[in-house]
């Protein structure tokens, strides 16, 4: 197993002589088991080697248990090892996050925070071909394209993952053999989480019941995907600088004629690639907006469309038009906005829905939310930010000013005035395209359900 993993470095060159290391170490299987490779490997290859460990300040007396646990190994190993006990709960109510995102952003911080103290050069991860498989399952079951079906990679930037080759059964067969402990995260084996629930559930079945190597063979599918996903990548770049123009104003123009000559099957990739660069990042930039950019080079010149980000798209002449628009206050009820003069679609559409026993399957789109119906007081309107709104953010009452909200979640000030936002009177219900309140969420006594779908009339079917 060993080799497997040194080829496995050495084949995404992730390693050499002169890396100084920076190694995620929770206490678990995983963990302990790269943390160990990294070890051995340091004897052939000479690198420097840094443990991390992240308490959560979730588990109580669990999670300090495996804090010790990990400085008696690394003690007793002569390994370096930095420790840091943060608030994850917090971090979660501060962020609207769940744990499990939560956690991964803070652990994320804190690993990013050593390597520029110790002029680090690698982050080493203890992802496995199981922790791969999972994420192709999520992703497919939410909706995803090429890049969903790559999983996670071996090695990007500073991050380096050395046991993608590797199953779990494999992993604890070598802790065994080599008679070294670990700690179990008991949290692992309940269902609250989707991804523990593929991992307890969806996973077993199909190894038991389907195919003994399901693992396996899907584990070298996402492999495959990914090599395909980087050289559709490398193409839609190529076909992105002969098709579409930036200007400094940060404006982007899409040449129809020459988009008409790039393959069917790279069109939608090219497209997500100039509306990412646009707006600047890549989050909630999905499939349904690069059809809607699809579907406007058939309307006619001078169309619009908004998409996320305050992002708008005109039909001109030469093709498509995509910049930051100043938009201004919105008449909710006509569900129009205006800029530079000209009217814009908002295409919003709202239903009432009887909430029914078999009900237990919600929209995962980012742009269509469910509401409790009966708790809303005023008109629901389809408005842009006013003086005074404001958002739960906690199931427990906390709200928070809208403008504050922006603040925390880092979103440009020249962005804010062009976010949609549901609102019942001066409480926002959603921030599309961000979060939804706490206060309208579905609960057991909900009785009727207020469904908004922003931006089109289908779901996203992933993103690019």
């Amino acid at each position: 197993m060993y080799q497997r993993v040194k080829e496995y470095i050495r084949r995404y060159h992730m390693l050499n002589s002169e890396d100084r290391v920076i190694a995620g170490v929770s206490g678990g299987a995983d963990s302990i088991c790269l943390l160990f490779m990294l070890m051995e490997l340091k004897k052939e290859m000479g690198f420097e080697v840094t443990a991390v460990h992240v308490h959560h300040g979730l588990r109580g007396e669990a999670a300090d248990a495996d804090e010790a646990y990990v400085e008696k190994v690394c003690s007793e190993q002569g390994i370096r090892l930095q420790s840091f006990r943060e608030d994850v709960g917090r971090y979660a109510k501060e962020h609207g996050l769940t744990l499990e995102e939560a956690g991964r952003d803070v652990r994320r911080r804190v690993f990013l925070r050593v390597l520029g103290e110790t002029a680090g050069t690698k982050i080493a991860l203890a992802h496995h071909q199981n922790d791969n498989v999972e994420t192709l399952i999520w992703n497919l079951c939410r909706g995803c394209a090429l890049r969903g079906m790559g999983g996670i990679a071996p090695a990007a930037g500073v991050w380096i993952r050395p046991l993608l080759c590797l199953q779990r059964a494999e992993i604890e067969s070598y802790l065994e053999k080599r008679g070294i402990s670990y700690c179990t995260d008991a949290s692992n084996l309940e269902d609250d989480f989707t991804r523990n629930r593929i991992r307890n559930h969806v996973i077993p079945y199909l190894t038991e019941q389907v195919n003994s190597r399901s693992v396996a063979h899907m584990a070298e599918a996402v492999e495959q995907m990914r090599v395909i996903g980087e050289y559709a990548e490398q193409e839609r770049k190529r076909y992105e600088k002969l098709c579409v123009r930036y200007g400094a104003d940060g404006r982007a123009v899409l040449n129809e004629e020459c988009f008409r000559q790039v393959p069917e099957a790279l069109q939608g990739y090219v497209l997500h690639g100039m509306l990412c660069r646009t707006a600047g990042r890549r989050k909630d930039i999905e499939a349904l907006h690069v059809r809607l950019l699809l579907q406007l080079l058939t309307k006619q010149t001078g169309r619009r469309l908004n998409l996320p980000y305050g992002i708008q798209a005109r039909r001109c002449y030469e093709g498509i038009e995509l910049y930051r628009a100043e938009i201004s206050r919105t008449d909710a009820k006509e569900g129009r906005a205006q800029s530079s003069g000209e009217e814009t679609d908002v295409p919003v559409r709202m239903r009432i829905l009887e909430r029914t026993k078999d009900m237990v399957i919600f929209p995962d789109s980012p742009y269509t939310k469910w509401f409790d119906y009966d708790i809303i007081k005023s008109t629901v309107q389809i408005r842009h930010r006013e003086p005074g709104d404001r958002i739960m953010i906690s199931k427990n009452g906390h709200t928070q000013k809208l403008k504050q909200y922006f603040i925390n979640e880092k979103i440009p000030q020249s962005l804010r005035d062009g976010i949609w936002l549901a609102a019942d009177g001066k409480d926002i219900m959603w921030v599309v395209g961000y979060r939804q309140s706490q206060k309208y969420q579905i609960t057991d006594k909900t009785r009727r359900i207020l469904e908004i779908e922003f931006y089109g009339g289908q779901d996203s079917g992933g993103e690019y």
